[in-house]
Order: structure tokens, then C-alpha cells, then sequence
């Protein structure tokens, strides 16, 4: 499913324009992506937690040059679904 297709279901369920669903879904994705720079996590009750997970600083290797590299210890987003949504899921 993609964006279009959510904006296309929800205006469609609730009436509203889909212009006016773009904007409310685009700014949503906005806040989510500002809160989690700024480190924070976003919990949405029912449905999942956005969060933050560290990586530890590894070493790898760089095969083309047979030499290795340090990557330093970072942050990824991930997403954690509710209780209730992994059941409704399986």
C-alpha cells in the first residue's frame, strides 16, 4: 500500500478531501521524522512505537581495498508494533 492509496482510503471512509488528508498525513510524517532527530520517540497507543535503537561502534571491512574501517556507534530508527497489532496481524 502506498501513500496515495492510504489518502485514497481514508478521504474515501471518512469524506473528507483528499487534499486535506495529504496535508494532516504529510505534516503526521513531519513530526515523526523531527521527533526522532531530535532524539525522541513517538509511542502511539494501539498501534506502535517509533524508537531509536544505538548501534555499537564495529569494525568492517573494505574488500575492494583489503583494508578496514571503524563505524562509529549510531542511531537508527525502527519501528515497534503494539500487542494489539501484532495480533490483529496474525
Amino acid at each position: 500500500m502506498t501513500k496515495a492509496d492510504i489518502v485514497n482510503e481514508i478521504s474515501r471512509s471518512t469524506g473528507i478531501e483528499k487534499a486535506a488528508v495529504l496535508v494532516t498525513l504529510e505534516k503526521f510524517m513531519e513530526v515523526v521524522k523531527d521527533s526522532m532527530a531530535d532524539g525522541n520517540n513517538v509511542y502511539l497507543r494501539g498501534f506502535g512505537s517509533f524508537v531509536l535503537k544505538t548501534r555499537r561502534e564495529k569494525t568492517a571491512r573494505n574488500i575492494s581495498k583489503n583494508t578496514t574501517i571503524r563505524i562509529p556507534e549510531h542511531k537508527v530508527p525502527a519501528f515497534k508494533p503494539s500487542k494489539i497489532f501484532l495480533e490483529q496481524v496474525k
